[in-house]
């Protein structure tokens, strides 16, 4: 199922401690996973290239603008 740009959600990483495969201050595209978010955790594409749970507590929520959202798209 394709996501439409608005139903995508972005996070901020803002620790990286413990956590070699996130990069500080940057910007993933949440994989939906409502059991891992039950659990305190969020699914993202990592520097491994696979999707992987980290915890929640490692980023901050972002809203980007319709430009930033196509830009930061265009690259996953």
């Amino acid at each position: 199922m394709k996501h439409t740009t608005k139903a995508v959600k972005f996070l901020l990483c803002i620790n990286n401690d413990a956590c070699e495969d996130i990069v500080l201050h940057k910007i993933y595209k949440i994989i939906p996973d409502s059991k891992a978010e039950k659990e305190g955790f969020v699914r993202v594409i990592d520097e491994s290239g696979e999707d992987y749970l980290y915890p929640h507590a490692n980023f901050i929520d972002v809203t980007l603008s319709q430009k930033a959202r196509s830009t930061v798209l265009a690259v996953h």
